[in-house]
Formats: C-alpha cells, sequence, structure tokens
C-alpha cells in the first residue's frame, strides 16, 4: 500500500525543509549541551592486509568538533584497574557528533582519511576536559532510525585510547604531549653505522636493554637476580656464546 503523500512527500517522511530545519535544532543542542572535542583522523602508512593492523600509523591532523557526550554521569567501564602488569584505567564513553558538521570540518579539509562518508573506526577524539584520548571501536550511524527520512548524528562508541607505536605531530603541543615518551624511546635505539634507525621486520625499534631497566620498569629488580646468580645458578650472559652450560663456584 502506498503512503501518504501529503504526510510523506513520496519515499522520505519530510521535505527537505523540514528535514534542514531538525538537522539546525540538533547542531544548535549539541553547541548548547555538548563539549569541545578534538578529531585526530588516523593516517595509515603500512597496514598489514590479514591482520589489518599498521604499526607505522600516524596521526599529523586534528579538528575541533562540538559533541555531546551520552554518558551523562561519568565514562563507562571497567574503571581503574590494578593487574599484574600495572595500573590500567579502561573506560568508554559514546560521543554524539552532527553529520553536516563531521563533513564541514574533516571530510571536507582532511587529507587521507580512511573514510570519507563518515569518522572511520581506529581514529581519535582527544577530550581536553578530562585530558583523556579515546579510540573509536564502533561508529553507530543509524540511531535514530532516519529522522524525517535523514540521518542527522554520528554516535561514536570509543574506549581509552593505549598508546603504543604511533607517532603524534599535529602541531598542538597539548596533544603531541602523549608522544613524549617515545621520543625518550627512540633516544635509546639501535643505529646502523650510516646513522639510520635499525627497524624490525614489523617496522617497530629495536630498543636497547638498558632503556627497557630503567624506563620502562623502574620497579624492576634485576640487579639482585644478576646477584644470587653468582652462586650455583646457570649462567647464560655473553661469557657463553657457545650455549654450553657454565656453573660459577
Amino acid at each position: 500500500m502506498p503512503t501518504n503523500f501529503y504526510f510523506q512527500s513520496g519515499n522520505t517522511s519530510g521535505t527537505t525543509s523540514e528535514q534542514r530545519l531538525v538537522e539546525d535544532l540538533v547542531i544548535e543542542s549539541l553547541k548548547i549541551y555538548g563539549h569541545d572535542v578534538y578529531y585526530l583522523p588516523r593516517n595509515i602508512a603500512n597496514q598489514d592486509p590479514i591482520f589489518g593492523e599498521d604499526p607505522l600509523s600516524y596521526f599529523s591532523q586534528y579538528y575541533p568538533l562540538e559533541m555531546y557526550l551520552e554518558n551523562v554521569e561519568g565514562f563507562e567501564g571497567e574503571g581503574d584497574l590494578f593487574t599484574k602488569f600495572g595500573f590500567e584505567f579502561r573506560a568508554s564513553a559514546t560521543f554524539v557528533v552532527s553529520k553536516r558538521r563531521w563533513e564541514e570540518s574533516v571530510a571536507n579539509n582532511a587529507e587521507d582519511l580512511q573514510l570519507t562518508t563518515r569518522p572511520s573506526e581506529g581514529d581519535i577524539l582527544y577530550f581536553p576536559k578530562t585530558k583523556t584520548f579515546f579510540e573509536i571501536k564502533y561508529v553507530d550511524f543509524l540511531n535514530p532510525f532516519y529522522q524525517l527520512g535523514k540521518i542527522n548524528i554520528f554516535k561514536l562508541k570509543c574506549e581509552v585510547f593505549e598508546y603504543s607505536s604511533e607517532r603524534f605531530n599535529t602541531g598542538n603541543a597539548e596533544i603531541d604531549a602523549i608522544d613524549d615518551k617515545s621520543e625518550d624511546q627512540y633516544a635509546y635505539q639501535f643505529l646502523l653505522e650510516g646513522g639510520d634507525d635499525l627497524l624490525l621486520d614489523s617496522g617497530d625499534s629495536l630498543i636497547l636493554a638498558g632503556y627497557s631497566i630503567s624506563e620502562i620498569d623502574p620497579l624492576a629488580n634485576n640487579e639482585d637476580f644478576d646477584t644470587l646468580a653468582y652462586d650455583g645458578i646457570l649462567d647464560f650472559t655473553s661469557i657463553n656464546p657457545f650455549g654450553e652450560v657454565l656453573v660459577r663456584n
């Protein structure tokens, strides 16, 4: 049975002027109740086609946008955890952004976007109010479902970003500060005779063991183990390069 033309205007549920009005109201609401958030698109350098990973990916652009934090009572997720690997902060959040505002600010200006029609999983959001980086895990673009026959918002379901080897060079000092640790780490990496970095097959840098002991794990008791190993414990150091077991007396 065909729908009522006077209410649905053919294949849509609203006229263009009505759709535009609702979209303008959505944007105004986000500007009133939302927060300033920086959108950082991920630049892909050499993605693994099998695992979908890219250890050489980097962030060189940032775009301010108004977004509404849907979790009004705070971040969700498991929160603060103390595990055997150290302290972890596991939190999740859902940010709401206007489709038109994302297209105007990001899609029309950014370079090398993974997706040009919507935000992409793997991109980063920086929330200045709590100085937290969030990684987009899922983009919901059908909720609410076609108000007046048009999609007006994206819901970005995010988790706290876990920094690994990504490079940040956006020009914003507050954002690029996350990369300070990696810059310190690069000072301890192996170099070739020509001064170039010695890289592994995965593209990661090869770091001196001394950095791992003094910087990454300051509570490590390697010196104590080395002292105890002097009496009757098997020695696997460079003193024994041929693989034979050497016992110190």
